[in-house]
């Protein structure tokens, strides 16, 4: 039966299975409508009239939510939803030509449902898969390394309806292009003996149990395990890896020590929503790490006395959540989640995965939190923050893939060990993403220190104009800062390492980036909404050859706006990439200059051309102007 076709009784039973596989939970919103949406292909208005009935919400929250979100569907988008990715780096890799020859083959108009309903083609942000594009998402799967051939493919396949998993397998392959492994890609630990060695650490089972149960009554719990372990963690000097570097036994010590509500727990989240353009760190840290990461998490529930735990992954990693499932079930089988973990009597804890559904901002923590909670994903005010009211108002801590992996090392090879590793001001190892202008494009990792230089010696990279280092928010890197540092004292980075040869030009890659702004903005403040849209149409301006002196001020207005009047990070950074640019490389915005003054943007002799030339009257207004000029005279 064909998608968007389901007879009642069948979208019933789909509807059910979601509700119940997410306890019928309105908190569990996004999880429940993309389930549906999977088995469905929509979310539509009888899906939505069954959901407001079992959850006893309104109809205005779920249309709101299900709106939020670029994932999630009120109308038809087809039985084949085909989504390019826009990122800079697979525009240099030639996926805008792709992206017609796509449209051009099933005669589809982009953005737009095919007349017959079968497929729908548009463009989407980065889907993580920078190091092997041009990508594309279709139903939410990955398939890269796009060329002309298998877009040829793709459109039959399309035509005959063939379905998804008759479709060439090594499509779907998604390479972990690790280049360079330290001390976390290398680590071969055996599942469990960060937790054993943490254990360890108290005098005995019987005092790791009695602490257990004082934090989670919210009485201060004496020396032991889990107070060890928060103290290497502090020594260590490990700092969050999500790009804002705040210290983690802080973070972690703070939310121990937050007072409980009757009724209340301790939460643990870690931020898998790495949607910065040119990051996928992650992504391979999951694949081949996962281990490392959910101890991590069991460690920090250790430490705080938490029960609960969530990974939120972002949308576009749809196809790992199947295998992160099954090592979840494997850990729970081994004793390293569930009840009395390893046997230690008050040890409870478990992860719940919970998939994002397209929203960048969503990697903001609070906007994170309320996407768990089933909402729009809008970043909150603070104070209060996480730690203290985070997940359902509960203390929560949130922290990055990578920084939850790092505290697993910790916990095994002890404090002092890492600490040595790296700088004084940033210890341990920093995992970055290489893509763009590169011979080598993937995973490497560094300890901290590591100059850009050497980077670009290791990636293979030559001629080198410019680096983007921390994607779009953060910094343009220039030839005379090569010798720089990667690390919180010099270049800070969450993971992008994104490199431009001399070839390209840096205006159309800082037009990309706030592009994308613009279209990632959640709309929630007036700032923002507005800001990124007169950024991305000055840009557009100066692309189309119409700039002047009073864009650029103009430009430097809306960057003075959007710092101090947005709402979070997204608009305070919107502005970044031009700015840096525009200080590094102005050549490539002054030879889209018209005037040193104002120049409309609408040009109505130019716009004219086009009619003027198909009813000939270009040559008999030139005859006109020479008449009146006297030249035939």
């Amino acid at each position: 039966m064909a998608v968007n076709e389901t007879h009642p009784g069948a979208m019933d039973t789909m509807v059910e299975r979601a509700l119940q596989r997410w306890r019928h939970d309105p908190n569990c919103m996004v999880q429940i409508l993309r389930e549906v949406q999977e088995a469905y292909g929509w979310i539509s208005p009888e899906v939505i009239d069954r959901l407001q009935s079992a959850l006893k919400v309104p109809r205005t929250r779920i249309e709101g939510v299900a709106g939020f979100y670029s994932f999630l569907y009120l109308r038809p988008r087809g039985k084949y939803r085909i989504l390019f990715s826009d990122n800079i780096t697979d525009r240099m890799l030639g996926s805008q030509a792709l992206f017609e020859r796509l449209c051009n083959n099933l005669w589809i108009e982009p953005g737009k449902v095919s007349e017959d309903g079968l497929v729908s083609v548009d463009r989407t942000s980065c889907t993580g898969m920078c190091d092997q594009g041009p990508a594309l998402l279709v139903n939410n799967q990955a398939i890269t390394r796009l060329d002309a051939q298998r877009i040829d493919q793709m459109a039959e396949l399309v035509r005959n309806q063939t379905p998804l998993e008759q479709w060439p397998a090594e499509w779907f392959c998604v390479e972990n292009n690790i280049r360079q492994a330290g001390i976390l890609l290398s680590q071969d630990m055996a599942p469990g003996d960060a937790l054993r060695a943490a254990l360890a650490l108290s005098p005995s089972d019987g005092l790791a149990a009695s602490n257990m149960r004082s934090w989670r009554e919210g009485l201060p719990a004496g020396m032991g395990a889990p107070v060890a372990l928060l103290d290497a963690i502090k020594r260590s000097n490990l700092r969050g890896r999500g790009g804002a570097g705040f210290t983690t036994g802080l973070k972690w010590e703070a939310c121990r020590n937050a007072p409980l509500k009757p009724g209340q727990q301790r939460i643990v989240v870690c931020n898998a929503d790495e949607g910065e353009p040119g990051t996928f760190k992650d992504r391979v840290l999951l694949t081949e790490r996962a281990d490392l990461v959910f101890e991590g998490m069991t460690l920090a529930a250790y430490a705080i006395g938490a029960r609960q735990g969530f990974l939120y992954l972002r949308g576009e990693y749809r196809y790992l959540l199947d295998s992160l499932n099954a090592v979840l079930e494997r850990r729970r089988k081994d004793r390293l989640l569930g009840a009395d973990i390893l046997g230690v009597a008050g040890f409870d804890f478990d992860i719940e995965i919970h998939l994002g559904a397209g929203a960048y901002v969503c990697g903001e923590e609070s906007a994170l939190i309320e996407s768990l909670e089933g909402k729009r994903g809008t970043p909150r005010n603070r104070p209060p923050f996480p730690v203290t009211n985070g997940y359902l108002d509960q203390p929560t801590i949130v922290n990055n893939v990578e920084t939850f992996a790092a505290s697993t090392l910790i916990a095994l090879k002890g404090a002092g060990w890492y600490a040595s590793i790296g700088t004084s001001h940033s210890s341990g190892s920093k995992i970055l993403s290489v893509s763009g202008d590169c011979a080598r494009p993937g995973i490497y990792e560094y300890p901290f220190g590591v100059s850009v230089r050497q980077v670009l010696a290791d990636c293979g990279a030559q001629a080198t104009q410019a680096v983007q280092v921390s994607g779009p928010s953060g910094i343009c890197v220039g030839p005379a800062e090569f010798d720089r540092i990667i690390g919180f004292e010099d270049i800070p980075t969450a993971g992008a390492f994104t490199v431009f040869d001399d070839s390209r030009d840096m205006f159309e890659v800082a037009r990309n980036y706030v592009h994308f702004f613009q279209h990632e903005s959640c709309g929630f403040c007036t700032p923002c909404r507005v800001g990124t849209s007169l950024l991305k149409n000055l840009i557009d301006k100066l692309h189309a050859g119409r700039g002047s002196l009073y864009d650029l001020a103009e430009i430097k207005n809306i960057n003075l706006m959007l710092q101090s009047m947005s709402h979070c990070g997204l608009g305070h950074t919107a502005c970044n990439p031009v700015l840096d640019t525009l200080a590094k490389f102005r050549p490539a915005y002054e030879k889209r200059m018209r005037s040193k003054d104002f120049v409309p943007a609408f040009d109505l002799d130019q716009a004219l051309a086009a009619a003027r030339q198909m009813t000939g009257r270009d040559d008999a207004d030139a005859h006109f102007v020479k008449e009146i000029s006297g030249e035939h005279a």
